[in-house]
Parts: C-alpha cells; sequence; structure tokens
C-alpha cells in the first residue's frame, strides 16, 4: 500500500507503507491517517472555512517527532503545514493532501517566579500561560483570546490588554528553540543564532518550527480593573472624538480598545439591546485596582453607557472574557488596516458599515497600541510596525456557507472605504490568505534581510504555508 502525498511544489508523491511504519516506530507521537479514529478532529481548526484533507497528521510529543518530521518531510519533498493553537485565521496550520505536523499535545508551561522566567511548550494556548503564571501574580503580554496558540500569536508579534505597559508578546521573548529545514536543532537567543531570534520576532513561520519559547514574566494582577462600556450606537461620531481625547493622554498602564457590532444575548446586557447596534468601549488597566478605578473613570463619564460593566475583575477572567464571542464552529474572514490615528472620517465609514453588518457575530475592532509597543525601533525585530497607534480589524463571522460571498463582500468593501484613512501596512496574525501581496509592506524595510535569512536557513522554502518570505 502507498499513500499520495503532494509535495511542496504541488506535484504529488507516493510514500510506501513499510517508510511510513519506520517513522511511526521513531516517533513518540503518533500517525494519523484518512480513515482513522481522530483523523476529523484532528484537521479541524478554529476558522470553520477551513476544511482540509492532509495525507498524513502527524501528532507531536516532543522535539524529537518535530525533528523527524522535518527530516521526513523534507527528504520527500511533501507539502508541510505546522498547527499550534490552529487559531489562524487563515488555516495555514493544515494543508490539503500534505503532511501535518501538529504540536498542539505539547502544552507544558513551566514557570521560575524566582527568575520571572516561564519555558512554554508550542502547543499551548493563551488560556494555559494565563493560569500558570497568574498561579504567581505573574503575566507576559498575550492576545485576547484564550484559545489562541501561544506560537502563532508570538511568531507574527502578539499584542493584547497588556501591551501599551509591558510590549509586544516578542518584545518579552528571551529565547526559542527551533528545528529548521535542515532539521537541526537550535537554541535562538540574543547571541546564539542572533540573526535567526531577529528574525523569528515577527518573522512568522518562515524559518523553521519552534518547539518552545522562554519569556520574561512582569508581576501583575490577580485583579485589574477591567470591563465593558456599551454605547448606542447612534453615540459613537460623537463619542470616538472623546476617546481619542483621552487615549492620547492615557497612562501606559491603560489600554482601550472599541468594539462596534450588534450587542450579544449576553446576561450582562439588559435584554431590549439585544442584536442592537452598539459600540463598545473594552478597557484594561495593567496596574493597582486604585489606580486603575482613577484611569478608567474619564471613560466612564463618556455619554450614557447603555451598561457599565468597568470594575476589578480576575485578570485571567478578563483574559477569557472574549471567548463566548469567538468559539470553534462558525465561518470567518477578516481584513485588517493599521492606523496612526483613528480619525473622525475613518469612525464615520465604520460606524456606515455597521448599520449594514450581514450577520449578528460580525463586529469592526479597534486595536489600541502605542506606548512601550512604540518605543523600541523598528529594526530591532522582524516586526517593523513600530508606529502604529491602532489596527482595526475588520471581523466577518458566519454560519451558513451560502453567506460566503456576502459576507466577505461586505469585509472587502469596508477595508477599501478605509484604506485611505491608514498607513497601508497590517499585522501578520490578521490577515487572510488572499493578501499575499501584502506580506512585504507588512515587513517594510526589514523584508529584504528577512529574505536572506530565510535563504539561508530555509532554502527550498520548505517552512512555506504561511505569511511567506521568499527571494
Amino acid at each position: 500500500m502507498t499513500v499520495d502525498v503532494r509535495t511542496y511544489t504541488g506535484s504529488a508523491t507516493k510514500i510506501d507503507e513499510a517508510e511510513i511504519t519506520a517513522l511511526r516506530t521513531n516517533l513518540r507521537g503518533t500517525i494519523c491517517l484518512p480513515g482513522d479514529a481522530g483523523y476529523d478532529s484532528a484537521r479541524s481548526v478554529w476558522n470553520a472555512m477551513i476544511d482540509r484533507r492532509p495525507a498524513m497528521i502527524i501528532q507531536a510529543a516532543g522535539t524529537a517527532d518535530v525533528i523527524q518530521t522535518v527530516n521526513f518531510t523534507r527528504d520527500h519533498g511533501c507539502a508541510l503545514a505546522v498547527r499550534g493553537g490552529g487559531h489562524n485565521i487563515t488555516g495555514n496550520a493544515v494543508c490539503e493532501g500534505g503532511v501535518m505536523l501538529d504540536l498542539s499535545h505539547m502544552r507544558s508551561v513551566h514557570v521560575d517566579p524566582d527568575a520571572r522566567r516561564a519555558q512554554v511548550e508550542a502547543g499551548a494556548l493563551l488560556g494555559d500561560v494565563d493560569k500558570e503564571t497568574q498561579a504567581f501574580g505573574l503575566t507576559v503580554p498575550v492576545g485576547i483570546n484564550a484559545t489562541t496558540g501561544i506560537a502563532g500569536l508570538t511568531l507574527g508579534g502578539g499584542f493584547g490588554w497588556t501591551s501599551r505597559k509591558l510590549g509586544l508578546t516578542i518584545d518579552n521573548l528571551i529565547s526559542v528553540d527551533i528545528v529548521t529545514a535542515d532539521g537541526q536543532f537550535r537554541r535562538a537567543d540574543a547571541t546564539r543564532n542572533a540573526d535567526l531570534f531577529w528574525a523569528v520576532r515577527g518573522g512568522g513561520g518562515n524559518f523553521g518550527v519552534v518547539t518552545s519559547f522562554e519569556f520574561q514574566l512582569h508581576p501583575l494582577g490577580p485583579q485589574v480593573v477591567a470591563g465593558l462600556l456599551v454605547h448606542p450606537l447612534d453615540a459613537a461620531a460623537e463619542l470616538i472624538p472623546q476617546y481619542r481625547s483621552l487615549v492620547a493622554a492615557a497612562p501606559d498602564e491603560l489600554t482601550c480598545w472599541l468594539v462596534l457590532r450588534k450587542a450579544p444575548p449576553a446576561p450582562f446586557i439588559p435584554s431590549d439591546w439585544h442584536n442592537k447596534e452598539v459600540m463598545i468601549i473594552a478597557l484594561c488597566y495593567c496596574g493597582s485596582v486604585e489606580d486603575g478605578q482613577d484611569a478608567a473613570a474619564p471613560f466612564q463619564a463618556l455619554g450614557k453607557p447603555v451598561v457599565d460593566l468597568v470594575s476589578p475583575h480576575s485578570f485571567v477572567g478578563w483574559q477569557s472574557a472574549f471567548d463566548p464571542l469567538l468559539t470553534p464552529g462558525a465561518r470567518n474572514y477578516w481584513k485588517s488596516h493599521d492606523f496612526k490615528d483613528f480619525t473622525d472620517a475613518a469612525g464615520s465609514v465604520v460606524i456606515e458599515a455597521i448599520r449594514r453588518l450581514p450577520t449578528e457575530e460580525c463586529e469592526v475592532f479597534v486595536g489600541h497600541l502605542g506606548a512601550r509597543v512604540n518605543r523600541v525601533a523598528s529594526d530591532a525585530t522582524a516586526f517593523s510596525r513600530r508606529d502604529v497607534q491602532f489596527i482595526v480589524n475588520v471581523h466577518t463571522r458566519w454560519r451558513d456557507s451560502a453567506q460566503d460571498a456576502t459576507c466577505i463582500a461586505w469585509a472587502r468593501g469596508l477595508f477599501d472605504a478605509l484604506t485611505p484613512h491608514a498607513t497601508g501596512s497590517v499585522y501578520v496574525n490578521f490577515m487572510p490568505d488572499d493578501e499575499v501581496d501584502r506580506v512585504r509592506g507588512a515587513y517594510g524595510a526589514n523584508y529584504d534581510r528577512l529574505a536572506a535569512i530565510k535563504q539561508r536557513y530555509d532554502p527550498v522554502n520548505l517552512f512555506r504555508l504561511n505569511q511567506n518570505i521568499h527571494t
């Protein structure tokens, strides 16, 4: 018996059963083939638009399995997809007809509270990291959805509620363990393989398979001032200029996002507002509860909110507060822009689009950056976009495939309308798979250096299922 496998150049190759048996014998983990129990669940990812069938899924138990898989796929010329958390919008964690390397069973998080460091395996989710670090009153900046994978988030840059105070996720990365395309295990940090370390801090999965991340941790929690202020959409045009003035003067510890959508039917929102268009101010203070209450007060004084949910919260709880709106199983499509200023004109474009939402789950969020994120030189890491103050993500979400064209068209239309107000750059973790033309712009002046490092460590472009960097 042979297995037909797609190569990374798009052709087909055959792998005989004896070779698969030999590989299986050398693994601590497992190989899952089409028809095996668990195959369909293993190939499923967060975005339900992704329905690809790998020829082989290798579920790694550790670094040795990763080395075996990289060598096997390189020697056979197989297309290789690498799954961490499986949350990325493009679905690059799964390939059609190739080999999928599944790291999701590698979820160890080890915290050294004295050194304030954490060693995190590549399959860990943000919730794993938050729960383990918060047991010691520590944190590392990560994203806002607990089911996101730490690997993809970090390799693309990583930002969330604590980034204005503590920097991007990559700004707190001390070292990585990585298996490169030649099957070699390498430790990369500021002194060892420094060029590789520079590249993985924002350059995505282009340079190898990171098996473990070492992070610097910071004191925070266990409680923070955080929460939501829900306003009628009709008040948004008046509130956005006031919001902009307040965030311009906000301390580094305060992060304040906007979310425009239909109010979800959640118990904390009055029932007569369910499914009505709203603008939500979501904020978190990365410091003491007392100082947080003072910093939040001017935002709480804005307008007449439908509901004010800003108060002390468990930081772990706040980190997963949006999870119910982002569960797996829905179809998702994103379009994103960077902004140096979220102007009234840009706000008007978004407000008008929210009045035409194609489904009740669609939303637009305005992520608030600046502060510590912008105090790092643009060439210090592969992540070059250090002048960005806001990231606007058009998040289209729906259930019925018959709505694909309508929902995608709405997202693209809003994206196009916002383009004159944006910088032209983009966050790689928010790029859908139809934006290959934006990859160079995402890295700006750092692209050529990244391409040279890519050529050194992956000359055949084995790791191409990503926002691909190439010469």
